[in-house]
């Protein structure tokens, strides 16, 4: 009798910035400024390098996937709440809801092992600079983007049938603005211990391997910089890894005020517009960050503009 009284949600709706419906349209024009800019952005970079043959090197290598990932993670989220802000009924199937978390969670951990990957290209080019173009090989580093996007695909994968795994038979109301797994841990009507257990082990894994990868190889970089004698090589050294740096900042920050730090009601509010930051934000402004802090790209963007401009 209970099963029969049950209905198994087949959609959910997805509240949004309905608490702020007099600035939805406001709001649109800004997401939708935010989106265009993210697509310019990361597609800029990513033309930039791959035709610049000065750029053909394993950092920037590095910097084009992380665009590619920006990117994508993106465009899995800002479409279908751009869509939102025109429906009256804002929803998302079960089969949206499933796509948007797989890809969410994909990208975000390509993005974690990356940044760890190119934490320790910096690494090897500061503290080993001899043997640079020993080490990272081509080889190598198509090995190491291979096996970030593998082991993403795989964490993923288990993480999302894990989510969906559960029971949803209740309410089918997400307070976000996209699919995200704390809002559905909370709406599953069967037990989530297990699914907790599953979720915390793995991203605590993934979590603790990139940044102490990061870490690590930052100690042995500022001990290596603190070493040379000269104020200007100082300089450049550091200059070579601040942007990764405010980026590994940004993204790291985010990511543990969203999932690390307990939640309760009155905080989902404000992880919803945190949410914003690196759902958003941080694509945005990743090929700002890397391009007017990076003068070699800030010289083929120049030499591609002007062939352009007098062709």
């Amino acid at each position: 009798m209970e099963d029969k009284n049950q209905t198994s949600v087949t959609e959910f709706i997805l509240l949004g910035f309905s608490d702020l419906a007099k600035l939805e349209d406001l709001l649109f024009i800004v997401f939708l400024i935010m989106y265009v800019l993210t697509l310019l952005g990361n597609i800029s970079i990513i033309t930039i390098i791959r035709i610049d043959p000065h750029l053909h090197t394993p950092m920037y290598y590095f910097l084009s996937n992380l665009s590619f990932v920006d990117l994508c993670y993106s465009s899995a989220i800002t479409p279908k709440a751009l869509a939102n802000f025109k429906m009256e009924k804002k929803y998302i199937s079960l089969l949206g809801c499933t796509m948007q978390i797989f890809t969410l969670v994909t990208m975000a951990t390509a993005e974690c092992f990356l940044l760890a990957v190119m934490a320790y290209d910096r690494y090897v080019a500061i503290c080993n600079p001899l043997l640079y173009t020993v080490i990272m090989t081509r080889k190598i580093c198509l090995q190491l983007v291979m096996s970030t996007y593998i082991v993403s695909l795989v964490y993923s994968s288990i993480q999302t049938g894990n989510i969906f795994s559960m029971t949803f038979c209740g309410s089918n109301v997400i307070n976000h603005f996209y699919c995200d797994i704390p809002p559905l841990l909370k709406l599953s009507c069967s037990g989530t211990f297990y699914n907790q257990l599953v979720l915390n082990t793995f991203a605590g894994i993934v979590g603790v391997a990139t940044v102490t990868a990061i870490c690590v190889s930052y100690i042995y970089i500022i001990s290596a910089i603190l070493r040379i004698r000269s104020s200007e090589g100082r300089r450049k050294a550091f200059s070579t890894c601040a942007s990764h740096f405010i980026t590994v900042t940004l993204f790291f920050g985010t990511l543990i005020f969203i999932y690390v730090i307990p939640t309760s009601c009155d905080s989902m509010n404000i992880n919803r517009v945190v949410s914003l930051v690196y759902t958003m934000v941080i694509p945005m402004v990743n090929p700002m960050i890397y391009s007017l802090r990076n003068n070699d790209v800030k010289k083929a963007l120049k030499k591609v503009l002007e062939k352009n401009w007098f062709c």
